[in-house]
């Protein structure tokens, strides 16, 4: 079965990879997942300067999923580069062999416009297996008083059109998900020079203990993810499939091939598997081999026919 895809100019060798900030920088499952099934993996969030995330405790379980909070915590790009890049292509080309490391997708965020921008250029000089740039705009734009980039489509042009004269790399913007409607979102990052869009993020969330009747996460929110959000994510990418002609990596509740299949017929072209590493490492792998089946069986030529095959 072909499984290649083409993600904005990232060519995978399988329509699967991690969501970030469930698979470290790519060396954390090595032993518990086939990593030649995965068309790329996707390092958890960088940033300029190291970051210390967010205080204990960070992650809390609920019906269907988690709420997490760990607040993007990180090494900075500089030791991020010199070091966790360098492992990920030992630790995984031991595994799988030098050929047949999977490219790296890095996940990027910032506290203002000049720093997406300085964090691109940089990721962008370390050369391979860093393939693709996933910009995080769900972050408060400090010199605009902390209002998020994602929710305002002036300044989501601004950081996309920074970024993008920043790196020749892919550029895929990882769109916020409580908006009203994608459209204007979706036509400034296609105006300002993205390459592939990717949805969704997590949703923000709050648990409370009723006892002590304080908030269970040290930030008090957090953001929500697994099974729980999947029809939030298919409906998501339907949207915007139908107003964008951009591919898209589509993530959110993908526990099973079918969960994924759902995102592919909706218009997704790549598929993130996220919160349900946590709980079965080899769930990509599955997934993988899902798609290919279920193509065979459907009479599919290739994978990437299945984007946007929804019958309607």
């Amino acid at each position: 079965m072909d499984l290649e895809v083409n993600l904005g100019g990232l060519k995978m060798r399988t329509p699967v990879t991690t969501a970030s900030g469930t698979f470290g920088y790519g060396t954390e499952y090595v032993g518990a997942l086939d990593y030649s099934k995965l068309g790329a993996v996707t390092a958890k969030g960088v940033r300029l300067d190291a970051w210390p995330g967010n205080p204990m405790p960070r992650h809390v379980e609920v019906f269907g999923g988690m709420v997490n909070a760990i607040g993007l915590q990180g090494p900075g790009v500089a030791a991020f580069v010199e070091h966790y890049v360098p492992h990920y292509v030992e630790t995984v080309g031991a595994e799988t062999g030098a050929n047949a490391v999977p490219p790296m997708i890095v996940n990027i965020w910032g506290g203002s416009v000049e720093e997406y921008a300085e964090v691109a250029k940089r990721l962008t000089a370390a050369g391979a297996p860093v393939a693709a740039i996933e910009m995080n705009v769900s972050c408060p734009n400090v010199k605009a008083g902390g209002h998020t980039f994602g929710q305002d489509p002036a300044v989501l042009a601004k950081v996309v059109a920074a970024t993008r004269a920043a790196t020749t790399l892919p550029l895929i913007v990882k769109l916020a998900p409580n908006v009203p409607d994608f459209r204007p979102y979706v036509a400034a990052c296609e105006d300002s020079g993205a390459d592939a869009l990717a949805l969704i993020n997590t949703i923000p969330a709050m648990v409370i203990d009723i006892e002590t009747r304080r908030p269970v996460l040290g930030n008090r929110t957090g953001g929500l993810s697994g099974r729980c959000v999947h029809p939030a994510a298919v409906k998501a990418v339907f949207d915007v499939h139908n107003c964008s002609k951009l591919p898209l990596l589509a993530m959110g509740g993908v526990y099973e091939p079918k969960d994924a299949i759902e995102l592919m017929l909706a218009g997704a072209t790549a598929v993130a598997v996220g919160t349900a590493t946590f709980t079965d490492p080899s769930t990509a792998a599955r997934v993988c081999d899902g798609i290919a089946d279920y193509c065979a069986r459907q009479g599919f030529a290739a994978a990437r026919d299945l984007t946007g095959a929804l019958a309607l």
